[in-house]
């Protein structure tokens, strides 16, 4: 499997970034962070649009930046497309033409990605023939992603896309982002301090706190990491979930799905049978029962589960992470884990609350 590897040192008065980075080259790549931990900076050094004096950029096979043997590809260079947080397209040009532009830059040879399949994906046929001033800032943004793709990036660079857009434009995007990484296989770095983004979009996450990396790894693992809770936690996540849709109960308004052999119940979905989809569980959401019990119960989804790790977070509750084929965070009170004597190795029953589809997180 192709990698991306890079190291960039960068200062400046009030800011200093000291990166190490070695992730593989093929998923949606979340940088994420508060305001003014080096997102940004770290994005435009992997495009060279920042230099460090020892920087060194690899991606697969090739070497794009190596400050040691002078070596450093000006934007224009490297196979990378990057899109703004503002579109910055042409307002002279029509949509065809902003597309065109990105198109034409390419050699016919070297194209990989075609006009009809761009416009397909970020379902824009109908806006080919529009000014730019008479698009929204979604539709401006999905032709600013358009135009990038069509220079057949090897690698796309998102700096967050949606940052001046209202929830539903936010809400209409995402997908669009989702499916053109599926259906085109182009490794995406996407810059977010949006947790709501990140968990329908992350396959992988790099946590930025002051310039350093604080944690990388796959979505759920950072999610549920001591890193993230100790620094990012105030939205108390339990897990991502990626599952498909088994079967449909109209009658009750409710979806099944299926994860891992175990079953979950949302409120009904428009999907067909075998479609993944990603669901959120918040930790307060999990309660844990040891034992099998008889007993009935309003509570519909029920999985099991094994203790690994207990944390104390303060004086008074505790996040107990669960092994239930990805990890689960249960947030619960200190007397209970003392009451059902909780402890690493043990099975347990976690009963969850609330399933949620990520699309229905947005703020």
């Amino acid at each position: 499997m192709n990698r991306l590897v890079a190291h960039f040192h960068v200062r400046y008065p009030t800011f200093q970034l000291s990166i190490a980075l070695d992730v593989p080259a093929s998923d949606i790549t979340v940088l994420f962070g508060p305001s003014g931990s080096g997102k940004t900076t770290l994005l435009r050094c992997l495009a060279g649009l920042e230099r460090s004096s020892d920087g060194f950029m690899q991606f697969g096979n090739d070497v794009w930046q190596d400050e040691t043997r002078g070596l450093c590809l000006p934007l224009y260079q490297r196979p990378i497309g990057y899109v703004f947080q503002e579109p910055r397209l042409f307002p002279h040009y029509n949509v065809r033409a902003n597309l065109l532009y990105g198109y034409n830059r390419i050699l016919a040879a070297e194209r990989r990605i075609a006009i009809k399949q761009v416009v397909e994906i970020l379902g824009i046929g109908h806006l080919l023939e529009r000014r730019i001033h008479k698009l929204s800032g979604g539709e401006q943004q999905r032709v600013a992603i358009g135009r990038a793709l069509l220079t057949s990036p090897q690698l796309l660079l998102l700096d967050e896309p949606l940052a001046s857009l209202d929830i539903q434009r936010k809400q209409e995007l995402l997908p669009f982002i989702r499916r053109l990484h599926k259906e085109l296989r182009i490794p995406v770095m996407y810059v977010s301090h949006a947790v709501n983004e990140i968990l329908q979009l992350a396959d992988r996450v790099v946590l930025l706190k002051e310039g350093t990396i604080v944690g990388i790894g796959a979505l759920n693992e950072m999610l549920t990491s001591p890193q993230f809770r100790r620094n990012f936690g105030s939205l108390r996540v339990g897990g991502v979930l990626d599952a498909r849709v088994a079967n449909q109960e109209p009658e009750y308004g409710l979806t099944r799905l299926e994860f891992k052999g175990q079953f979950l119940f949302v409120s009904l979905q428009s999907a067909s049978i075998g479609e993944a989809v990603r669901v959120h569980i918040m930790s307060s959401d999990v309660s844990l029962v040891v034992g099998r019990t008889d007993c009935p119960t309003s509570i519909l989804n029920i999985l099991e589960a094994t203790i690994l790790e207990i944390r104390e977070t303060d004086q008074s509750s505790a996040d107990v992470l669960l092994d239930i084929g990805a990890p689960l965070v249960a947030s619960i009170t200190r007397k209970s884990l003392v009451n059902l004597g909780l402890k690493p190795g043990q099975r347990v029953f976690a009963h969850i609350k609330a399933v949620a589809l990520n699309e229905e997180l947005m703020e």
